[in-house]
C-alpha cells in the first residue's frame, strides 16, 4: 500500500465498519458523550474482549455517574464490579484513584490534551488519543494492537512500536482520516484481519495489501 492510496483504503475499511458491529467504545461514545465514561470505559477495554468490556461498563456505571462516584466505592468493590477484564485489580487501584489526581491537578475536570491525560492513573498514549477523539470529538490517531499490526501488514509503513506507528500516522495520514483510523481498523482486526489466520479471501482491500497472496502472487 502506498500513501497515495490512503484515500480508497479509507473508503472501503468505512464500508466495511458500517457492514460489523461497532467496536465497544464507539458504542460508550455514541451512546453517552460523556468524555468520563470514554475514559474509564477505556481504561477497562484494555487487554479485554468487547463484551467482557461492556458486561463491567454497565456494571460500573450503575454505581459511577461521575469521576467523584468511585470515592464511595473501595478498592475491592470496583475490583468486584469490573472483574473478569484484564488486570482488573490494576485497573481498580488506578480508577480509586482517579477523583483525587483530578481534583489535585486538573480541577476536578477530564483534560482534553493527550500530555495531560497521560498524567491520569493508567493511562497511556492509546487510551489519551481515544478520550481526545471519542470523547472530545478533536482529531487524534489511537493506535492499538489492531491499527499497529494492520497498518504494517498492508505495508502502509514499517515500525516496530505502536508508538513509532502513531508518529508516521501523524506524517503521513491526513487529519480527516484521523478519528475514523482507529475506529475502522479495529472492527477491521476483529472480524477479518486477525493476527493469526486473517481471512484474505474476498479481502475488500486485498489490491491494496502487500501481504495480500493475490498481490504476493
Amino acid at each position: 500500500m502506498k500513501v497515495a492510496d490512503i484515500a480508497a483504503v479509507n473508503r472501503l475499511l468505512k464500508k466495511s465498519y458500517e457492514s460489523v458491529p461497532a467496536p465497544i467504545m464507539d458504542l460508550v461514545a455514541a451512546q453517552t458523550e460523556d468524555p468520563f465514561r470514554v475514559l474509564v470505559g477505556t481504561i477497562l477495554s484494555s487487554r479485554t474482549q468487547d463484551a467482557t468490556t461492556a458486561a463491567a461498563c454497565g456494571r460500573l456505571f450503575e454505581h459511577v455517574k461521575v469521576a467523584a462516584d468511585l470515592r464511595e466505592l473501595s478498592e475491592e468493590q470496583i475490583q468486584k464490579l469490573i472483574y473478569p477484564v484484564g488486570f482488573y485489580r490494576d485497573k481498580a487501584r488506578h480508577l480509586k484513584a482517579l477523583p483525587d489526581v483530578l481534583d489535585n491537578r486538573f480541577g476536578g475536570v477530564i483534560p482534553e490534551t493527550i500530555e495531560e491525560l497521560c498524567e491520569l492513573p493508567g493511562v497511556g498514549r492509546k487510551t489519551a488519543n481515544l478520550v481526545v477523539s471519542l470523547g472530545f470529538g478533536k482529531p487524534a490517531i489511537c493506535v492499538d494492537v489492531h491499527v499497529h499490526r494492520i497498518s504494517n501488514r498492508l505495508g502502509l509503513l514499517k515500525t516496530k512500536t505502536p508508538f513509532e506507528t502513531e508518529m508516521v500516522l501523524r506524517q503521513i495520514l491526513p487529519v480527516k482520516y484521523w478519528r475514523g483510523w482507529n475506529s475502522y481498523l479495529v472492527a477491521f482486526g476483529q472480524t477479518r484481519c486477525r493476527p493469526v489466520g486473517p481471512k484474505c479471501e474476498g479481502c475488500p482491500v486485498a489490491q491494496y495489501c502487500d501481504s495480500s497472496p493475490k498481490r504476493e502472487g
